[in-house]
C-alpha cells in the first residue's frame, strides 16, 4: 500500500476510534457545509494546537468530500527563527500527507506589531485565496480566544459590536469568507487532536511577551477562573449580545439605505438623517462605511468613532481621518473616501 494510502487510512483510524475527535469533527464539518460557498478552501496554519487541529480535521473533510483544501501558512519574519519553525511544521504535515505552503512576508513590521501581523497575515491570505478561486479561509479560533477577545474589548470600553467577539463567518474583501469552525471548543480539546494527530505543536514565543495586551489579558483570564469565575457564564454572555447585534443590525441596514449612498470613489452620508439616530445606530453606520470604503477587516476602535462623531455633530468641524478613510463635510452631507 503506497504512503499516501496508509495516512490516509491512518487518520480515518484516529476519527473512528476517538470519540472526543469525532464529536470535534461532526462539529466542524456542520459549520463548513453551512458557511461554504464553494468547494476550495484555504487553511491558516501557524504550528500550534489550534491550527494544527484544524489542519487535520480539514485533511479529513478533503478526504471524504473530495473538496480542494490548501494548507497555508505565513511566515510573518519578525522573529530570527520563524522560518526554519515554519520549515518544521511543513515537515511534520508532509510526514501525515498534508502538503503545506509557505508563504513569507517581505514588509517590514516595526511598530503595533501584533495588528500590522495579523492585518500582513489576512492580506497574504486573501491574495492566495482569490488566486486560487477559494471562496473560504479557514483558521482555529476558539472558545479561549473568543472569551480573551471579550475580556480585551470590555477593557477598551467596546459597545455592542465589540462585546459580541467573533462570529463563525466574517466576510473579506474579495468574496472571501473567514470561517471559524471551532469557536465552541477549548484550546485543551484541540491539543488532545493535534497531539493525536501529530505528536508535536509548536507554540509561538509571543504569546508569552507581556507586553502585547492579549498575554496579560490570557493571564487574568486564569486568575479568574482559579477565583471561582464561570467561564462558560462569559460566553453565554457573548452569545446574548451577538443577538442583540443581529436585532441592531436590521435597523442598522434599514438607515443606511436611507442615509448613506455608496459611489464608486465615496461614500456619502446624509446628517440631517443621521443625527436623529440613536448613538449605536450612528456608530454602526461609520463602522460599516469605514469597512466598505477602507476595505478594513476590522473596524476602527471605538472610541476614535464617537469622537468622530462628535466632531461633526457640532458644525465646526470640516475635514478629519479614521481608519484609512477622509471625512469631509460639505454642508448637511459627509463625503467619506479612501486615504492613500
Amino acid at each position: 500500500m503506497r504512503r499516501k494510502n496508509l495516512n490516509v487510512q491512518r487518520h480515518k483510524r484516529i476519527l473512528t476510534q476517538d470519540i472526543q475527535i469525532k464529536e470535534l469533527y461532526s462539529k466542524f464539518k456542520s459549520v463548513i457545509l453551512k458557511h461554504k460557498s464553494n468547494n476550495t478552501f484555504v487553511v491558516a496554519v501557524s504550528g500550534g494546537p489550534d491550527s494544527m487541529a484544524l489542519s487535520v480535521l480539514s485533511y479529513f473533510l478533503m478526504k471524504e468530500k473530495k473538496y480542494k483544501f490548501f494548507f497555508v501558512l505565513v511566515d510573518h519574519g519578525i522573529r530570527k527563527d520563524s522560518y526554519s519553525e515554519a520549515k518544521q511544521v511543513y515537515k511534520i504535515l508532509k510526514s501525515k500527507g498534508i502538503n503545506l505552503k509557505i508563504l513569507r512576508n517581505r514588509r517590514k513590521i516595526t511598530s503595533n506589531i501584533q495588528k500590522q501581523a495579523r492585518d500582513l497575515r489576512y492580506n497574504i491570505l486573501v491574495k492566495f485565496c482569490k488566486k486560487n478561486k477559494a471562496k473560504s479561509l479557514l483558521v482555529g479560533h476558539h472558545k479561549d480566544d473568543q472569551i480573551e477577545t471579550f475580556l480585551i474589548r470590555l477593557s477598551r470600553g467596546s459597545g455592542v459590536e465589540g462585546l459580541s467577539s467573533m462570529s463563525e463567518k466574517t466576510k473579506l474583501k474579495g468574496g472571501v469568507n473567514l470561517i471559524r469552525p471551532l469557536l465552541e471548543f477549548e484550546k485543551a480539546t484541540l491539543s488532545h487532536v493535534a497531539k493525536k494527530a501529530f505528536g508535536k505543536t509548536f507554540k509561538d514565543p509571543s504569546n508569552r511577551n507581556k507586553r502585547f495586551l492579549r498575554t496579560n489579558i490570557r493571564q487574568l483570564k486564569k486568575i479568574l477562573e482559579n477565583k471561582g469565575l464561570n467561564l462558560e457564564k462569559i460566553i453565554q454572555s457573548i452569545k446574548n449580545i451577538s443577538s442583540t447585534k443581529d436585532a441592531i443590525n436590521f435597523y442598522v441596514e434599514k438607515s443606511i439605505k436611507q442615509s448613506v449612498r455608496f459611489n464608486k470613489n465615496e461614500t456619502i452620508l446624509n446628517l440631517n438623517i443621521f443625527r436623529k439616530e440613536p448613538k449605536e445606530i450612528k456608530f454602526k453606520i461609520i463602522n460599516s462605511i469605514v469597512k466598505e470604503r477602507a476595505k478594513s477587516y476590522y473596524p476602527p476602535r471605538s472610541r476614535k468613532v464617537l469622537n468622530l462623531i462628535n466632531r461633526f455633530q457640532s458644525k465646526s468641524n470640516k475635514k478629519c481621518t479614521l481608519g484609512g478613510c477622509i471625512f469631509e463635510r460639505k454642508k448637511n452631507l459627509l463625503y467619506v473616501s479612501r486615504e492613500f
